[in-house]
């Protein structure tokens, strides 16, 4: 309890002491987390092999909550063209960063294929809850009473927000993959049909329509009233984005569909729905400070994991993968991704660099090794782990400059723009 405490106090003065530096605050919570763990304090060390439950429910609940921090945040249109960086990266980048992680997890790292797809999976996804430095922040309201819309995101930080909101989803088609592949083996007659069916098609169209019937009705329901009146935001109570998450995540779930990508869809559409109110911002607060608590305690118990021996099954091939993930394979399949309809290039190579990865890898690792046996396990965590740290210690150091290079570079385009036109 004093190291949560201590550790949560600390994560709510970081951000003011850092800013502007090259280091973040996940950096620091992993290092207390491993020093507090070092210490003889007794504290358990925390194993995701026999506390596999655990972790799959504490990194569930982290990233529905930034999920819908995420989704609360956005406030472009969705649409075909406004959201084509987005489409890009997910049905481009994310599969050649699957592919190109399961062929080398097999290939060097001697995994068998079920594992190395599960890698895959795992190390596919943006992650939300640690990419915080490079997303979008919150809300903004229309300045002016005639402006029907709010100002729009720059590129970066729009498609590695709406990226990481919807990525974490669809890589639960290939965890699923790599579950069915585990029970049946590798011969995709034993599978493709059930997982096309079922693990792709029906999953997921489950949680689209309860995403956007939800966020449709819960939008009635705060912002409108049969009798015209105002509706439940007249409260302003923020607890409300909890319940809408778990009840979200929860019912699409009871109904076999894919609940990060139903509570991520209604955040977005409960953001459109009058999309002026102030409100919006108060939604948006509660579920940043929910999504710290989470942050704070799971960064704790990785610095503690890694104390306790979580990368002691590395080997140099897993260490090498672990590195290649997070500096070649997902930047080069950015790239490709959008090698068209992206003409900046400083841009592209940020979104593409900035593939977080973080505490939803590890859930689906924990998720999966809970749906079937798959052989390495230790071997699995250890690349994961190795992954995440690498990614932390780097996006964190690197996010802040690069970042305001590019707000410099943009800010200053802007004014000889509007130079010019004067």
């Amino acid at each position: 309890m004093a190291l949560a405490g201590a550790a949560a106090l600390i994560a709510a003065w970081l951000p003011q002491v850092l800013r502007g530096r090259p280091l973040s605050v996940p950096i620091v919570l992993v290092g207390i987390g491993v020093g507090a763990f070092l210490l003889p304090f007794g504290l358990p060390k925390p194993d995701p092999i026999n506390g596999r439950e655990l972790v799959e429910r504490l990194t569930e609940l982290g990233v529905i909550v930034a999920l819908m921090g995420a989704g609360l945040k956005l406030d472009r249109p969705i649409g075909w063209r406004s959201w084509a960086t987005t489409w890009r990266l997910l049905g481009i980048a994310m599969p050649l960063t699957i592919a190109a992680v399961a062929v080398l997890g097999w290939a060097f790292a001697g995994l068998v294929p079920a594992s190395a797809m599960l890698l895959g999976a795992a190390l596919a996804p943006t992650d939300p809850v640690l990419a915080s430095d490079v997303q979008v922040g919150e809300p903004t309201i229309a300045d002016e009473p005639d402006q029907d819309e709010p100002p729009e995101e720059d590129e970066v930080r729009f498609a590695l927000t709406s990226e990481a909101g919807l990525n974490d989803a669809l890589a639960f088609p290939f965890t699923y993959l790599a579950v069915l592949m585990a029970d049946k083996g590798t011969n995709p007659a034993r599978w493709l049909v059930e997982w096309l069916a079922v693990d792709v098609a029906f999953r997921l169209a489950v949680g689209l329509v309860v995403g956007i019937l939800l966020g449709k009705l819960l939008g009635k329901i705060l912002f409108h009233r049969p009798d015209g009146r105002e509706g439940l935001a007249a409260a302003a109570e923020g607890f409300m984005v909890l319940g809408a998450t778990l009840l979200a995540y929860g019912l699409t779930e009871l109904l076999h569909g894919y609940g990060f990508l139903a509570v991520f869809v209604t955040a977005v559409v409960l953001r459109r729905s009058e999309c002026r109110h102030e409100y919006h911002r108060v939604l948006h607060g509660f579920a940043n400070q929910v999504e710290q608590v989470f942050t704070v305690l799971l960064l704790l118990l990785f610095g503690g994991a890694l104390a306790g021996g979580l990368l002691g099954s590395l080997t140099w091939g897993g260490a090498a993968l672990a590195a290649l993930a997070i500096f070649v394979i997902r930047p080069l399949s950015g790239l490709v991704a959008l090698s068209r309809g992206h003409d900046d290039k400083a841009e592209r190579l940020a979104i593409s660099f900035f593939g977080v990865r973080g505490i939803g890898s590890l859930y689906y690792l924990a998720y999966a090794l809970s749906e079937a046996r798959f052989p390495g396990d230790r071997k699995l965590w250890a690349i994961a782990g190795a992954a995440v740290l690498l990614s932390i210690a780097v996006h964190g150091i690197l996010a802040t400059p690069l970042m305001s290079r590019l707000d410099r570079r943009r800010d200053g385009a802007v004014t000889s723009g509007a130079e010019r036109s004067g």
